[in-house]
């Protein structure tokens, strides 16, 4: 069974990450599968918009908990490359050369808060919370941290990097990180209206805006990710990172060294 299923009407590409029983947790081969998916998208000549949702009612709870323990026995060479699977998918996602919309149906958690606030436009019900809770883990919100930053500034990033507390919709919507809270029975009519406004502008002038805007970022993103791969992958191999997943998976709290 597919982990990212697609759909399109209309010019409207939907992608939606199906793992409901997980939460949408992502494993390395729905990241895998994701980023194919997004890179389909950027290529078609007839997909002018893009919606990226979740099945069930949860839209991304992050890394999947196998996945989290399996990094405890994987080599550097390995953790490299899955921090650079990491850093492709979110890369395509806000370089895609086409207006993106996340509708977020319930909880965008960790690598979930990074693809629902990558998007363009990011439409999310009341009761979704969002939160960069990697410091909770003895793990560093790295990757994240670079787009954060030309999102919402400095002051403001340290603060959700660091805590690593969860933000309700609302909160989100405040520091601009959602573009609008939505009741859930509106969503997705209001996302439909949304990517059908964008669609009837001209394609040609969305791609060009869209690689526009990525250009302008495209510099300052080259260093501040070549950082973060770099502080993702030491990460992995401290004791606290180890500490922290055990206790993670054990449901207790961590014991830092």
């Amino acid at each position: 069974m597919s982990t990212v299923l697609k759909s399109e009407v209309d010019g409207v590409r939907t992608l939606t990450l199906n793992r409901p029983e997980h939460r949408n947790a992502m494993t390395p081969a729905m990241q895998t599968e994701l980023i194919a998916a997004l890179e389909s998208a950027g290529e078609s000549a007839s997909t002018r918009v893009l919606v990226l949702t979740g099945a069930g009612d949860c839209f991304c709870a992050g890394l999947d908990l196998h996945a989290l323990q399996a990094m405890q026995s994987k080599q550097p060479m390995e953790l490299a490359d899955d921090a650079h699977r990491i850093a492709r998918i979110f890369r395509t996602l806000y370089e895609l050369p086409l207006p993106t919309i996340a509708q977020v149906n319930g909880h965008a958690i960790a690598g979930g808060t990074g693809l629902a606030t990558m998007c363009d436009f990011t439409l999310a019900v009341p009761s979704a919370k969002f939160g960069y809770t990697e410091t909770k883990i003895g793990f560093v919100p790295a990757i994240v941290s670079a787009y954060l930053m030309l999102q919402i500034g400095d002051k403001r990033a340290r603060d959700l990097l660091l805590t690593g507390r969860l933000l309700s919709a609302g909160e989100a919507h405040a520091l601009g990180l959602v573009s609008e809270v939505v009741a859930p029975e509106e969503l997705p009519a209001r996302v439909h209206a949304l990517a059908h406004t964008l669609a009837a502008n001209s394609p040609t002038s969305l791609r060009a805006t869209k690689r526009l805007l990525a250009e302008q970022n495209r510099h300052w993103l080259d260093k501040a990710l070549e950082l973060a791969l770099k502080a993702n992958a030491a990460a992995r191999e401290t004791d606290d990172f180890r500490e922290g997943i055990a206790a993670f998976l054990e449901k207790r709290k961590p014991v830092w060294t």
